[in-house]
């Protein structure tokens, strides 16, 4: 199969839609993400990386996520009375086309829509992009003390590849170990069902107005 660099262009599901991440998207998106209990667990190096303020975020946007390499995305609900709302970032990154992989990751999402469809939608939509474009294997990692994340990732049906030791030094300066977990092709028409059946009985989610 040929493969293909994916198209940068929004991807749509029944709770959330998928855009290129652009610099103006950097305030709401902030608001949404930025908070210690998204960072503490490894997000953005940690709690000692987690940016002061509005400013210094959008300053760092183009740096944090994988424009070079890939395709950010914000999420944004598309259903339900908070339709509109920026509540997180995904990104389709390290992409290789010779070796047919991708890299799934530079996730975080608003608290108010953990455990929710949300996640799943996004992989769906993620992964569909890149298996439509012909990759082969599509990786998705996270700090190896990041139980919900991981908890999260095998629940979509990803194969457990194994621990990275010492893989990349966090913000403090301390050691990161990285948990990895794959899909490949033949694999997808399996994890492709198992998300499909999750969100049919998924809701928009209820955020908490201020």
């Amino acid at each position: 199969m040929t493969v293909t660099f994916p198209e940068r262009r929004s991807l749509i599901g029944s709770l959330v839609r998928l855009d290129p991440l652009v610099d103006s998207d950097a305030e709401e998106l902030f608001a949404a993400i930025v908070r210690p209990d998204v960072y503490e667990f490894g997000y953005g190096g940690g709690i000692a990386g987690m940016p002061r303020d509005a400013a210094a975020f959008a300053d760092e946007l183009s740096s944090h996520y994988p424009f070079s390499t890939g395709i950010p995305f914000t999420v944004r609900l598309v259903a339900g009375p908070d339709a509109g709302r920026i509540v997180g970032t995904t990104s389709l990154g390290d992409i290789d086309t010779t070796n047919r992989g991708a890299h799934i990751g530079w996730t975080a999402y608003d608290p108010a829509v953990w455990g929710t469809g949300v996640n799943p939608e996004c992989k769906l939509l993620l992964l569909s992009l890149a298996f439509d474009s012909g990759f082969e294997r599509v990786k998705i990692q996270t700090d190896a003390v990041n139980a919900r994340s991981r908890a999260a990732i095998a629940k979509l049906g990803a194969a457990f590849e194994g621990v990275l030791r010492h893989h990349r030094l966090r913000a403090d300066g301390t050691w990161r170990d990285t948990a990895v977990y794959s899909v490949l092709a033949d694999e997808w028409p399996e994890v492709r069902a198992g998300l499909q059946q999750r969100l049919e009985k998924a809701t928009p989610p209820q955020l908490t107005h201020d």
